[in-house]
């Protein structure tokens, strides 16, 4: 799912760290952060959550099912 903004980052991860599965987060250049990994976190907290609108084509990717409902649920509601 792509994202344009996110307000809440830390509210986000913690949705991030209770998925089972793999989440990735892609930018336009093709880059992937596993952010499961805390070292990715820190990265995206540091890099990329604070620009995200002005980073374009930012991508979430889940590889499980129930994780992308939990993510797109916190993401619009």
């Amino acid at each position: 799912m792509k994202i344009d903004k996110l307000e809440n980052v830390e509210g986000f991860l913690k949705v991030v760290d209770s998925c089972k599965g793999e989440v990735e987060l892609v930018t336009g250049e093709g880059d992937r952060l596993n952010l499961k990994s805390k070292l990715s976190q820190i990265v995206s907290l540091a890099s990329i959550f604070p620009q995200l609108h002005e980073i374009p084509n930012v991508e979430i990717i889940a590889h499980e099912p129930e994780d992308m409902e939990k993510l797109a649920g916190f993401l619009f509601q």
